[in-house]
């Protein structure tokens, strides 16, 4: 006997872009926690990246007087909850319990809003927390990276490091919302400026020549980290990523392939080897970098293109190579070549990776060849020393 039953679930994805947003005389944030009871105020709780904090001193206090300011719709259930951001709070399932026992103890409930602030790992921690609280609490995003603005925090993903592997431990769960405020992105040192850069290089290659062209052309400006530039940078960036996730028909990724990791293969890797030294955009240029060189080893890219790409990411301001790349096993084996099975595993079924047919085509393969492999990173190797 079998009953079976189709399950359609409809959610909104909504990014908002806007400046000020803790300005009282924004309401943006207001309208997106209107009350869906229509009587009393939303309950919110807020937790707050503590590098931004520390690197914007009146946050805090902004973030409590713009609720105070607006009692009769909206509740802050306690003072914001600053917490360490970067990928250090990822490797603990420690910090996803501190915000459970906090919603717990002020009695938030599935009508309640969860608020994050900061860069991709604490709204990762976040949105963990808020998934798994009574089954799933309103996530509300404030992305104040590039990066997160431009890719991770406008996706469905959640996730914490466990077992010495990336986002191990995780959720699908679509926020309620995202609001991108331009101004949280002017405390940023350089780095974190541009880490998002590479997110943008990544979804124009497999998807949108024409983007590729744009960031060409605005290399310059968005190496000096001109606002209008990076502003539209993330914008186009954000969009490219809805438009996959809506319309990919597989957004929670039950099949084996994920477009939008191109590159990611190895980066997931090399951070983990370099102990997160290098962040996720540093790894993810040099994991761009080592596919461009095997497209164009295979025949599947020009050497015309692969040398612009190679070119924009270094004029965008990335290294091109680490020394994690060559980290051997006791045994002789390179350790980055690990991150293939790790990749395959992580997403199931059979090994599917994004490669390129040229700028905004990319590609689906089922395998790659280590020694290729490895003379792509050989090339790194010598393009960096010659720089």
């Amino acid at each position: 006997m079998l009953i079976e039953r189709s399950i359609q679930v409809s959610w909104p994805l909504r990014v908002h872009f806007t400046r000020g947003v803790f300005q009282a005389a924004n309401g943006l944030l207001q309208e997106v926690l209107a009350s869906p009871t229509g009587g009393r105020p939303a309950r919110v709780f807020v937790v707050t990246d503590e590098s931004l904090a520390q690197a914007q001193p009146s946050l805090v206090e902004s973030i409590g007087t713009y609720f105070e300011s607006r009692t009769a719709s909206l509740a802050l259930t306690a003072p914001p909850f600053v917490l360490e951001g970067g990928e250090r709070v990822k490797n603990s399932y420690f910090h996803v319990s501190e915000i459970h026992s906090r919603l717990d103890r002020h009695h938030l409930d599935r009508h309640s809003y969860v608020v994050g602030v900061g860069g991709g790992a604490l709204l990762d921690v976040v949105g963990l927390a808020a998934a798994t609280a009574h089954r799933g609490l309103r996530l509300v995003r404030i992305p104040t990276t590039t990066l997160s603005q431009a890719d991770s925090g406008v996706g469905v993903k959640n996730g914490i490091n466990a077992f010495g592997k990336k986002n191990f431990i995780g959720t699908f769960a679509p926020p309620f919302a995202v609001i991108n405020d331009f101004d949280l992105l002017a405390s940023l040192p350089p780095r974190h400026k541009r880490a998002g850069y590479v997110e943008a290089v990544k979804v124009a290659l497999i998807r949108d020549a024409e983007f590729f062209r744009w960031i060409e052309s605005q290399a310059e400006a968005l190496a000096a980290f001109d606002p209008p530039a990076m502003q539209r940078l993330i914008q186009r960036c954000a969009e490219l990523h809805l438009d996959h996730i809506a319309g990919s028909g597989d957004p929670f990724e039950f099949g084996s392939a994920r477009p939008l990791d191109f590159g990611h293969w190895s980066a997931h890797k090399l951070e983990q080897l370099s102990e997160y030294r290098l962040q996720h955009g540093e790894a993810v240029a040099i994991g761009l970098a080592l596919d461009v060189l095997y497209s164009r080893q295979q025949g599947w890219l020009s050497s015309d293109e692969a040398e612009r790409i190679l070119a924009l990411l270094e004029k965008l301001g990335f290294t091109l190579y680490a020394d994690e790349l060559i980290h051997q096993t006791q045994q002789g084996q390179w350790r980055v070549l690990e991150g293939l099975e790790e990749f395959r595993e992580h997403i199931g079924g059979e090994l599917t990776l994004t490669m390129l047919k040229g700028i905004g085509r990319g590609f689906e393969v089922h395998e790659m060849n280590p020694d290729f492999i490895k003379i792509a990173v050989q090339e790194l190797q010598k393009r960096a020393e010659l720089r």
